[in-house]
């Protein structure tokens, strides 16, 4: 971003690292120490307070221990139904629960898809535990699937049976819904309906169709045209099954903003009675984010790649929206620009530093990623500190 020089520079005494991970290179929380160094480097006695965030995806679990929660482990079945240690977030009754945890690309093998077969049943199994440690509250932060199975696996996990015509279980995964003749729901776990339950995604995909959740996302994770076409239908066979024990609510939950996020798993947590919301206003919340905006003069956020994307509920977008509201300033950092400065104006970020602008070699950037980003945050501190 062009360098607008800010003659009005305070001194800030307190700075509010909130930044979601670099992906491939740098957690949350690693980009939150890399900043604060930088910025004592400039600055030895300024105080910052780190507060690491996520939008639901993976990372999630990690942002909300950054924040105090309790880290709870535990084994449960992987997308490809071996055994995985996953694990959630707890703080007095409220868990995070990140279903790429146990249903994550990250569980595959390298280079190795199911698309058809990956079932989400491990994630069915974490919310589980996390009503066994007493949750009342959980919030379920959906994305990086490896599946594309509805829901139906964790739907399973919880007492849900998926029949076919002879009465047998259908075969795990999305292709295996199409042999669904029955539903019974009538097993599910009756904590289920005694807690709050939210849904927390940053894609508002309906279930199926052209912006559905084999369409848009299947390819990710694999899926050939003809896997695309054939999950699609079984998705659809799916949804019109469960006309048997919902009624119309089962085509109008998989119509509804977030039934097609993380391989359609938004569409099992609908029709358990959850309650969707953009995922990172739900971690700003669950994370304290606004008392800690309170404190802060200047805000950092940021993450890999400040694109599009980022502008459709992503972690840097919402931060700069709350603190915006706040009337804070917020900078932000990223290893790769590509939004043109008066779209960032817009979205409320005052100036963005990446990485490329300190090294323009990008495979340096991935590769060295700590070191580059203390040097851009001595930038930040000379610039908006001193």
């Amino acid at each position: 971003m062009a360098d607008d020089a800010v003659s009005d520079a305070r001194r800030t005494q307190r700075v509010l690292v909130a930044a979601d991970k670099f992906k491939g290179s740098l957690t949350a929380v690693e980009v939150a120490e890399r900043v604060t160094a930088g910025l004592r480097r400039v600055v030895p006695d300024l105080e910052v307070e780190a507060l690491p965030v996520a939008d639901g995806g993976d990372g999630t679990v990690a942002a909300a221990v950054a924040a105090g929660f309790e880290r709870r482990e535990v084994r449960v079945a992987g997308p490809l139904g071996d055994e995985v240690t996953a694990a959630f977030a707890l703080r007095e009754g409220t868990a995070v629960v990140e279903m790429a945890e146990a249903s994550g690309l990250q569980r595959l093998p390298a280079g190795v898809f199911a698309p058809l077969t990956a079932s989400t049943y491990g994630s069915g199994e974490l919310l589980r535990a996390a009503l066994d440690a007493g949750a009342r509250t959980i919030v379920f932060g959906v994305g990086g699937s490896a599946t594309t199975d509805g829901g139906a696996g964790m739907l399973s996990a919880l007492g849900a049976r998926f029949l076919d015509a002879d009465g047998e279980p259908v075969p795990p995964g999305g292709g295996g819904l199409a042999e669904l003749a029955t539903a019974d729901l009538s097993g599910l776990d009756p904590r289920l309906t005694e807690i709050e339950f939210v849904l927390a995604s940053d894609v508002d995909n309906p279930l199926t169709g052209p912006k559905g959740a084999p369409a848009v996302y299947g390819p990710q994770k694999g899926a050939s045209p003809d896997d695309v076409a054939a999950l699609d239908a079984a998705l659809a066979h799916f949804a019109k099954t469960l006309e048997g024990p919902f009624g119309p609510k089962a085509a109008e939950y998989a119509a509804s903003p977030g039934a097609g996020a993380a391989g359609g798993i938004g569409y099992g947590a609908l029709l358990l009675g959850a309650r969707f919301r953009p995922g990172i206003e739900v971690m700003l919340d669950v994370l304290g984010f606004a008392p800690a905006l309170d404190r802060a003069d200047l805000v950092i956020t940021g993450e890999g790649s400040l694109d599009e994307q980022t502008l459709h509920g992503k972690a840097p977008a919402g931060v700069a929206a709350a603190a915006r509201a706040a009337d804070k300033e917020v900078v932000a950092v990223c290893g790769r620009l590509a939004l043109r400065p008066e779209v960032l104006g817009r979205a409320g970020f005052r100036r963005v530093y990446p990485l490329t602008d300190a090294e323009p070699d990008v495979a340096k950037c991935i590769a060295e990623a700590g070191p580059i980003l203390e040097r851009v945050a001595e930038r930040v501190a000379s610039d908006f500190l001193t």
